[in-house]
């Protein structure tokens, strides 16, 4: 996806379902407040007229006497330009009062009528070829079916790790959560991520990622399977609340799965038996502060040695995509195409620099 494209729409116009960020007023909200303007001034005016109704002849009537109806109808023919001659002012003052204050008024009625009608033809025009520019553009991104506190903190982290937010789509029901993502500065696509048509508007089958937290386990076994159907090289993670339907969840398609609720219950136990260890846990998975795990790729300089004398702290090495533990006499040295998973500070610290921040050379299987 093209970072240099900033998706951009008002939330409360969604076309085809899509609502992209930066969130602004609806073109129709400001058609009515401006519609409001437009009747104050005919109020206004019409005020004007009744008041002053005594310097103004009517030529239709016999007694040549203005009356409220009079006044109202004087009022809109001469905003709207249309101007008769059948009631006219007479009066120095009436006619003063018309030069300076009701021309003007009409001149802003009329601004307000066209301009109006014009900016929204204008926005939801141009709301139409952002989205389609959008939709151009969109490739390689990361789909988030569910927005809730899982899907929030998956984008987070994963924003955090340089993947930049215009590279999220996210796929959600609920008015609230879309309106959440707006504001994250995400595309937001409204519709149920089991449906096969509400998918194809996020783009699944062009996603490099697929993240799926819906509320419950059947539906996303169901959008596993449909984003499978339409994308089969996707890397799909899912999330499960019961640890039964973890296999399920692999037979659907799904590459990594994530059981929520035993991962809160191993927590509060490890907690339970002891707070310090608890502590350390929930500092591994809290990004940005502390200790964090992470993937990084193996350094010129570490090839042939041992895990345990890198600077990171190494806990598994990962060779020909299988994970093998730091200890595992298979990983003793450590090779070319190797990767690793390390436990380090969240922030680089002088007397502990992040291997490959300061233009070390990685050690690629190729080279």
């Amino acid at each position: 996806m093209d970072e240099s494209t900033q998706p951009q729409q008002p939330a409360g116009s969604l076309l085809g379902g899509i609502s992209l960020p930066e969130r602004k007023r609806s073109p129709w909200w400001e058609l009515g407040r401006r519609l409001l303007f437009a009747l104050g001034i005919l109020a206004g005016t019409v005020l004007l007229v009744w008041l002053d109704r005594n310097g103004y002849r009517d030529a239709n009537d016999p007694t040549g006497e203005v009356d409220l109806i009079d006044a109202f109808y004087y009022s809109t023919v001469t905003l709207s330009t249309t101007g008769y001659g059948d009631i006219t002012p007479v009066t120095d003052n009436a006619r003063l009062v018309n030069a300076l204050v009701i021309t003007p008024a009409r001149i802003g009625f009329l601004v307000l009528l066209i301009g109006t009608t014009l900016e929204v033809l204008a926005t939801q025009g141009r709301e139409m070829f952002r989205v389609a520019r959008w939709r151009k553009h969109m490739d390689d991104h990361v789909v988030v079916i569910g927005y809730g506190t899982k899907g929030r903190s998956a984008v987070d982290t994963l924003a955090r790790n340089g993947i930049p937010r215009t590279a999220f789509v996210v796929v959600d029901p609920k008015p609230i959560a879309r309106e959440e993502a707006n504001a994250d500065g995400l595309a937001v696509i409204a519709g149920d991520g089991t449906r096969r048509e509400v998918l194809r508007r996020a783009g699944v089958g062009k996603a490099s990622q697929v993240i799926i937290t819906t509320d419950h386990d059947a539906n996303t076994m169901m959008a596993t399977l449909t984003v499978r159907q339409l994308n089969a090289d996707s890397y799909i993670v899912a999330a499960v609340r019961e640890h039964d339907n973890v296999p399920l969840l692999r037979q659907s398609g799904a590459d990594s799965v994530v059981t929520s609720s035993e991962a809160v219950g191993r927590l509060l136990g490890l907690s339970s038996l002891s707070p310090t260890l608890g502590a350390v846990m929930e500092d591994l998975m809290t990004y940005g502060a502390g200790l964090e795990v992470a993937e990084r790729d193996l350094l010129v300089n570490e090839v042939g040695k041992a895990p345990q004398s890198l600077p990171d702290q190494v806990i598994s090495v990962v060779r020909d995509e299988k994970v093998y533990r730091y200890f595992d006499p298979v990983v003793t040295q450590l090779a070319r195409g190797d990767r690793l998973i390390v436990v380090r500070p969240s922030k680089e610290k002088p007397w502990a620099p992040r291997p490959g921040t300061h233009e070390e050379e990685r050690a690629s299987a190729d080279e």
